[in-house]
């Protein structure tokens, strides 16, 4: 049966509920008789209200850049950080790396990230007296060379960030916009091409990564700009060594690449393998500049040129004036409340408050009783993400147009009425005898991704990284970055070893005008979803995945694994996932019971295994020491096994 619960563009949108009898009565059963608490994870009480700062942050002035005055074409000495005090002294104590079994410890420090020489570059400028904010940058920057296919220059993201000197949580967004002369009709049939337009340089938006590494610095920073991207310098231009997962990427696009891009990620007109070194001496030369110039060498600077020009050359939109408007925006992030933990992520434009929707419907139910992934617990979070995943095409909006409503999504009320929803009764059409594909024995087998869902997934897995940063004086950084698809819009303006990111792809094109369709001049709304949790008023956890779609789906998962399931910060990553994939399947993870596939297709989904894994997920968490005044006292990091990255303490 299927329950009809608000509208998207005026039609009635289905939202499924429990169709399983004896799931129905035991799910409705937890929910009548869980209250507001939970003890689960050394969480205090929840059922508190909302709280939630605004969204509509000010947009400050753009920072000043460290180098050449594009005005004078005089170089400049770059500019004393902001002055800070001293933070305390390094405490003597154990440090390693994660497992996919084991979290990593530190006790000065974590970074966790999705590869090991950017988690080594974040963690040198620790040691080199830097603190999160100066290791972020490093990270970031040296993420666009060692993944160069998911993150870089010519991409954008969200972060927030935690300031121990003011107890403040705020969000920074590098405010990637469609560009102002863009045609949505490229977009649309009958153009000629209009598919290929969706993921090539028509697709490209304003990258704002840049602009984002230096307002972080800018307003945080302890170290000098360019000893910040010295890791990454180094890293380009002597190369390093592929493995398994980077050489895979780049043999599964490299016949996409133009010829000069060709030429740095193959040998002898074919791909590079693993064993192989890549080396990327162009992409060297415009971190040089950035280091140099800062962020003014994108946005006014030689390599903005590059970028606009090789965009519109390829058919894109992007021009010159569209990267020299960009800005890094701070804007006060959402919040709520989860079992007495207050749970932060990135405001509008992004959609991360889809994140916080799911989080509150769980928070209606006692998910000890339903029991970790069990097929009770599944079934039930299966339809909990297919009702939030509707929600972003109703609700998203640029907060320049229109309002999220907020308020009434991250409510009591509502998460209630969701919860309600999911427990309705059950369809007796959903029965094993009524729908051939619910029998067991095809469901205990999903199929790959391959076969069933796969229309739907080049969508939802996305092409993103996401990285957390933590220091002694406790400072923390959760940040995603991105190029929308892998490679972005396969577009390098030779030279520079920079790939543009082709966010366009990710908006819903028909029917023309919904919220998500493609609209000139406006903010993107990306799905990233960024989380610092704080409980008693200080950060306790950071986390955060790529995935597309998945993302926010897999990081409400990841959250009640910490806070209700009371586990370490590995074990929460490592264990299986499963994401709603439009417009009838569910992904999941290898690994997961097959009894929970069994409940999924007895409720009426395809079910499928997804080969990849659903997100690739860092995170992090701050123990402290006695007293409301304690100083962090140990950290530990965890880093998803589905991919190569790794976390190591300090």
């Amino acid at each position: 049966m299927e329950a009809y619960v608000g509208t998207r563009k005026g039609v009635e949108q289905p939202v499924r509920v429990l169709k399983n009898p004896f799931l129905v009565a035991l799910v409705a059963f937890v929910l009548c008789s869980c209250g507001s608490d939970s003890t689960m994870g050394g969480s205090s009480p929840g059922g508190d209200t909302v709280e939630q700062t605004s969204a509509e942050g000010e947009v400050p002035e753009q920072t000043s850049s460290p180098g050449t005055n594009p005005a004078e074409g005089e170089t400049t000495v770059e500019p004393t950080p902001p002055t800070t005090v001293a933070g305390p002294e390094l405490r003597d104590g154990p440090a390693g790396s994660s497992t996919p079994t084991r979290a990593a410890v530190g006790t000065n420090g974590m970074v966790s990230s999705a590869h090991p020489l950017a988690t080594q570059a974040g963690l040198e400028v620790l040691e080199d007296g830097g603190n999160a904010f100066d290791a972020a940058v490093a990270v970031a920057a040296s993420l666009g060379v060692v993944e160069p296919y998911m993150s870089g220059i010519g991409g954008y993201g969200a972060m927030v960030v935690y300031d121990a000197r003011t107890d403040e949580v705020r969000s920074l967004s590098a405010a990637t916009r469609t560009p102002e002369t863009l045609d949505p009709g490229a977009f649309r049939p009958v153009t000629p091409g209009y598919l290929e337009n969706r993921r090539g340089a028509p697709a490209a938006s304003t990258p704002g990564s840049v602009n984002d590494w230096e307002a972080l610095w800018g307003e945080y920073g302890e170290l000098g700009w360019s000893r910040l991207l010295e890791p990454a310098i180094a890293q380009a231009e002597d190369g390093f060594v592929l493995d398994a997962e980077n050489a895979g990427w780049i043999g599964s696009e490299f016949y996409t690449f133009p010829p000069h891009a060709q030429e740095i990620y193959g040998d002898g007109g074919a791909p590079l393998s693993a064993g192989q070194r890549l080396v990327q001496e162009d992409l060297g030369r415009s971190l040089r500049l950035i280091s140099e110039q800062g962020a003014d060498a994108v946005y006014g600077g030689e390599l903005g040129a590059a970028i606009a020009s090789a965009t519109q050359r390829a058919g894109g939109f992007l021009t010159a004036k569209d990267l020299e408007a960009n800005r890094p925006e701070w804007r006060g992030p959402v919040s709520m409340d989860y079992r007495g933990n207050e749970v932060f992520t990135a405001p509008p434009p992004t959609t991360a408050w889809n994140t916080l929707t799911r989080l509150g419907v769980m928070g209606q139910l006692d998910t000890a009783a339903l029991g970790h992934n069990s097929a009770t617990y599944l079934d039930t979070y299966a339809a909990v993400t297919e009702q939030a995943y509707y929600e972003r095409s109703e609700y998203a909006a640029d907060p320049e147009v229109a309002p999220t409503p907020l308020d009434r999504l991250l409510s009591e009320a509502y998460w209630e009425q969701q919860a309600a929803n999911v427990a309705s009764s059950a369809s007796p059409a959903a029965s094993p005898s009524a729908n051939s594909s619910a029998s067991p024995s095809a469901s205990a087998a999903p199929q790959e991704s391959g076969s069933v869902g796969q229309a739907g997934l080049d969508g939802e897995q996305g092409h993103t990284t996401h990285f957390v940063v933590a220091d002694a004086e406790g400072n923390v950084v959760s940040a995603t970055q991105t190029l929308g698809d892998v490679f972005g819009s396969k577009v390098m303006p030779r030279g520079t070893g920079i790939w543009i990111n082709n966010s366009i792809t990710y908006s819903q094109f028909e029917p023309a005008g919904n919220p998500l369709d493609v609209f000139p001049g406006r903010h993107r709304l990306p799905g990233i979803s960024p989380i610092i949790i704080l409980r008693d008023g200080r950060p306790r956890i950071a986390l955060g995945t790529h995935g597309g779609y998945y993302i926010p789906q897999t990081t409400a998962q990841m959250i009640v694994n910490l806070i209700d399931f009371d586990m370490d910060v590995q074990q929460a990553i490592s264990a299986p996932r499963i994401s709603f994939v439009e417009p009838n399947s569910i992904a999941m993870d290898a690994g997961t019971p097959a009894s929970a596939s069994n409940a999924l297709a007895v409720s009426g989904y395809d079910v499928f295994v997804d080969q990849y894994g659903l997100g690739n997920a860092h995170g992090l968490t701050v123990e402290y020491g006695p007293g409301e005044a304690g100083e962090p006292v140990r950290f530990t990091g965890g880093a998803d096994p589905r991919a190569q990255g790794v976390a190591t303490g300090y």
